[in-house]
């Protein structure tokens, strides 16, 4: 089975403002008026720079590249002199957006090696971002690493050097850098960008890597609890699922998740839960994909299905198993309940079978527990009766795995 998930958007998003914001402390640190101990430009273009320095400050951005144009054109120039003039013309490209010049003017600014370490750092971070933005990926990468060698990488950095490596179809890089970025911003006390996610599950699922998907898939339902990879990840699992019994487990969180989006999705599981002798909750699966017109296309067979299911929920309905001393009768008294939408009845009837022996499935005791305290938006009671599910013997690792994942997000 082909599970398909939404493409990553693989457009450097965000980072022509984010090399506007970059480089608005670079005209600041280019001020004339120079710091003590920092080199003056020289008298020869002192007038040019001037007049160049408050059009920049007028937003004049034309007229601002007029003086640094003759500026350049003067004769004998300092490193220093060139470092000032070539700075100012990346700024006032930016805001122009002729990014491709900004990027050889901030080179040829680095390159004469003027910069304090302080600014440097910041020029070569906007080097990084003007390379991704022109799409010019290996250099951008080669200013992203030594960024992150010299300690200056911020976490957004670090997510960026992921973007460009998936965007070269590097898949091992990007997924070493992306967990770097999901690292750094965990540090940080920060939730990590969804995107970071993205892009190993993206590369999981053109390798065809189910486990890898599930994996990531997990990481982004702790992070967002979106349905869509409520779907991803349970459908992979359920993929493998050869047990009745588990797999039925499995649709009961495919159905609590709202993320079971096809009609036979739906009819699958109403017939799983009737041949589980569990009738009521079958029409109740059943009527919700009918209103939602998932079942349209086999109107008739859902129909015949619901009203054999009905005849025999409301025999359950007469039954007195509540009153019979095995605990296994009263959890099914309970989940005969949950079926009927009589939660509270639900709850004191699992919670009575489980003061008594003989219950057969410990996990559907559990699991129906809690999902009547969720229906009865009881969440700490909830958490307590899925955290149970870890107790039972023999309980499938995939099953418990997902209702733990569930019950972690419950309240979230």
């Amino acid at each position: 089975m082909t599970h398909s998930i939404k493409k990553v958007r693989t457009g450097i998003v965000g980072i022509v403002g984010t090399v506007a914001v970059a480089s608005m402390g670079l005209v600041s640190h280019v001020a004339l008026s120079a710091a003590a101990k920092e080199p003056e430009v020289s008298r020869i273009i002192a007038k040019d720079m001037i007049a160049a320095q408050k059009a920049l400050q007028a937003s004049q951005w034309q007229e601002a590249l007029k003086n640094l144009d003759a500026a350049e054109q003067k004769s004998p120039l300092t490193a220093y002199d060139k470092m000032k003039i070539y700075d100012f013309k990346g700024f006032a490209d930016i805001r122009l957006n002729k990014l491709k010049e900004a990027e050889s003017n901030y080179e040829q600014a680095l390159a004469t090696g003027q910069y304090p370490p302080e600014d440097a750092a910041k020029t070569t971070r906007v080097l990084f971002s003007l390379a991704a933005s022109n799409q010019q990926y290996e250099k951008a990468l080669t200013y992203g690493k030594q960024m992150a060698e010299d300690g200056t990488a911020r976490t957004d950095d670090l997510g960026v050097i992921s973007q460009l490596y998936y965007l070269q179809k590097d898949c091992k890089n990007s997924a070493l850098w992306a967990d770097k970025a999901i690292a750094a911003a965990r540090k940080a006390g920060e939730a990590p960008k969804e995107n970071w996610y993205l892009f190993k599950l993206q590369c999981a699922s053109d390798a065809g890597d189910t486990a890898a998907m599930a994996a990531v898939d997990m990481d982004l339902i702790r992070l967002n609890n979106k349905t869509s990879y409520w779907n991803t990840l349970l459908r992979i699992e359920r993929q493998d699922e050869r047990d009745d019994h588990n797999l039925l487990m499995i649709y009961r969180i495919m159905f609590d998740t709202n993320s079971m989006d096809k009609g036979s999705d739906f009819m699958e599981m109403a017939q799983l839960l009737g041949d589980a002798a569990l009738p009521g909750e079958a029409t109740m699966v059943l009527d919700k994909a009918m209103a939602s017109g998932l079942l349209a296309d086999q109107k008739d067979r859902a129909t015949r299905l619901m009203t054999a299911l009905k005849t025999r929920a409301d025999a359950d309905k007469k039954g007195e198993a509540a009153k019979n001393p095995a605990g296994e009768l009263d959890v099914k008294s309970g989940e005969v309940y949950y079926g009927s939408g009589d939660y509270q009845s639900a709850v004191t009837s699992i919670n009575r079978g489980f003061q008594k022996q003989g219950i057969k499935h410990l996990d559907e005791a559990y699991v129906y527990l809690g999902r009547s305290e969720v229906a009865l938006k009881n969440i700490p009671e909830a958490k307590k009766a899925f955290a149970g599910l870890k107790s039972v013997p023999n309980i499938s690792p995939r099953v418990l795995k997902l209702w733990q994942l569930y019950g972690e997000k419950l309240g979230s």
